[in-house]
């Protein structure tokens, strides 16, 4: 039996010009393990950490590895293995660049690359759209005439088409209302334990990242400074970034108790 797919970051450093922004994090996801939150405050190095674990950018130092090789040279057949086990849902999921798009041709498109990386593909778009709260009806409609909330969800869908061992989120649920974000939780649960499919989410939508993921990791200062359930690292801050948001988040804190 093949092992399960790890994504690792090892004491991986990156700074934009002027600007440092990780300081050595370390970090692996490995598929079948419990869903993880990434959190912190605006600007600390979320995104830039998904888009090194992406293998969009190159580390300064340290290593990103997918199964032991690293993700910034994967190319042909590994990277297309890669593509389909490991998925990526961006904060530019509402970008629409072709009008005559719709979640039919997207959902073929990550179905194609499912069978390119070697993934067998049997989940029903009807089935994907229903995991991310839309009904078939979406499945024609052009993405330039969906709401930013449906353009979420589909993409979602799309990130879902390759049965991944991995699914990576960068805040997933933004444009979708709060009253529906907590049954897509459900739902989103729900289809990740019945793939095995491990996440990891990255948002500042508190409830959202304690709904669910059982922990979750705080960066700041460039690192990750403390990991444990949500209530429990805002109710007993053990860092000064930790003790800000909790303030900030004080209702949220209350909810959680």
């Amino acid at each position: 039996m093949a092992a399960p797919a790890r994504l690792v970051a090892a004491d991986v450093h990156f700074s934009y010009p002027g600007r440092p922004v990780l300081a050595g994090v370390d970090l692996t996801i490995e598929a079948g393990a419990p869903a993880l939150g990434l959190v912190g405050a605006s600007g600390a190095g979320k995104t830039t950490l998904l888009e090194l674990l992406a293998g969009v950018m190159r580390p300064g130092s340290g290593r990103i590895t997918f199964n032991g090789r690293g993700v910034y040279k994967l190319r042909g057949g590994e990277g297309k293995r890669f593509k389909a086990a490991a998925r990526f849902m961006s904060q530019d999921s509402l970008t629409v660049t072709d009008p005559r798009d719709t979640p039919k041709s997207r959902l073929k498109a990550a179905a194609a690359q499912a069978r390119k990386g070697g993934r067998t593909h049997s989940v029903e778009p009807e089935e994907l759209l229903a995991a991310a709260g839309l009904e078939p009806r979406y499945l024609t409609r052009t993405m330039a005439s969906l709401s930013g909330g449906e353009r979420q969800r589909v993409s979602l869908a799309v990130a879902l088409a390759t049965r991944p061992e991995i699914l990576v989120l960068d805040e997933p649920l933004t444009a979708v209302d709060p009253a529906t974000r907590g049954q897509l939780a459900r739902s989103l649960t729900a289809t990740l334990k019945r793939l095995g499919t491990s996440l990891l989410v990255a948002s500042h939508d508190l409830e959202l990242v304690n709904r669910l993921c059982p922990e979750v990791t705080f960066l700041a200062e460039g690192r990750l400074v403390d990991r444990g359930p949500l209530p429990e690292l805002l109710a007993r801050p053990s860092h000064p970034a930790i003790r800000e948001l909790a303030l900030y988040a004080d209702r949220a804190v209350q909810r959680f108790r």
